[in-house]
């Protein structure tokens, strides 16, 4: 996988709205923030749309779409930031031109929650990392989440050691690889697509998710389980899972019977003080000692 460039002092960064619309308050907020750390920002030329029918999506399927492919093949942006997830990844991601994003060349590319759909197809097309982070234009942009996601960007190497404030073991051992996944939702609905296919031999596999009951979440690791897609995982760190009940059991009974290193609680996903966690990156999980630590920093 190819790192792209870190981040620095004038550097230009857009921001764009794949999926949910977005709350323009919250999106100068965190437009705000992004300045203040010495970054040029630009938006998409759709950001504040909204779907004619359909009030979930931030505007038409190929006018997001055409924003993504804007900031990526113009030659003065240096990172893509989505503004928020929601929904909406899925049915936009087929419309970009691959061809053209891969001539571009790597750009630093952040999002979380339903941005996983993207990161997936970045990962499997364009051969290259991609940051699962908070997102600025969302309601977990806190103080905590925004100094770990600025480290990330233009200090990687100060963060190379993950842990969250509640990290534990679920699963002794240590295990290397490189970082996959994301929202276990929007992984499992993923399957079958090109950027859906069950991860690499060595990958340390992430998963966390936001408002799954128990028994969904129990459906769509099962769904997994079934489509082989634990076959080349190595070790599992879980993140976050708000407003799901207790899924210790659930997860505990279908994966703990796999003897992977596992860690609970890694401080990644829907939840305050969101870690930035590189996917596509080398990586060694030490469950005993509650850490996911990347072998080389995210960004070069």
């Amino acid at each position: 996988m190819t790192r792209p460039r870190r981040l620095t002092h004038g550097s230009t960064v857009a921001v764009i709205a794949p999926a949910g619309p977005v709350d323009p308050d919250r999106l100068d907020h965190g437009i705000a923030v992004l300045e203040s750390w010495g970054l040029h920002v630009t938006t998409g030329k759709h950001i504040l749309d909204r779907h004619p029918t359909l009030p979930y999506l931030a505007g038409r399927d190929a006018d997001r779409a055409a924003d993504l492919l804007a900031a990526w093949t113009d030659p003065d942006v240096d990172a893509v930031i989505s503004a928020r997830g929601g929904y909406g990844c899925q049915r936009m991601v087929d419309l970009l031109d691959l061809d053209a994003m891969a001539q571009a060349g790597p750009k630093v590319f952040t999002g979380s929650s339903d941005v996983t759909a993207l990161h997936a197809t970045i990962g499997a097309e364009l051969h290259q990392s991609t940051l699962f982070a908070p997102m600025i234009a969302g309601d977990l942009f806190d103080a905590q989440a925004q100094q770990h996601l600025r480290a990330t960007l233009f200090e990687p190497e100060s963060v190379r050691a993950l842990i969250g404030p509640n990290t534990a073991t679920a699963g002794h051992g240590i295990a290397e690889g490189v970082t996959v996944g994301g929202t276990l939702s929007l992984i499992a609905a993923d399957i079958a697509t090109p950027g859906g296919q069950p991860p690499p031999d060595g990958s340390i596999l992430l998963l966390e998710d936001v408002a799954e009951t128990p028994y969904r979440i129990d459906r769509l690791l099962t769904q997994l389980l079934r489509a082989g897609w634990f076959t080349g995982v190595t070790g599992i760190a879980l993140g976050s899972w708000a407003d799901c009940g207790d899924v210790r059991p659930v997860i505990a009974d279908l994966l703990g019977v796999l003897g992977l290193p596992m860690v609970w609680e890694l401080g990644f996903g829907h939840c305050p003080g969101q870690l930035t966690i590189p996917l596509g990156a080398a990586a060694v999980l030490d469950a005993d000692n509650g850490t996911l630590t990347m072998v080389e920093p995210a960004l070069v």
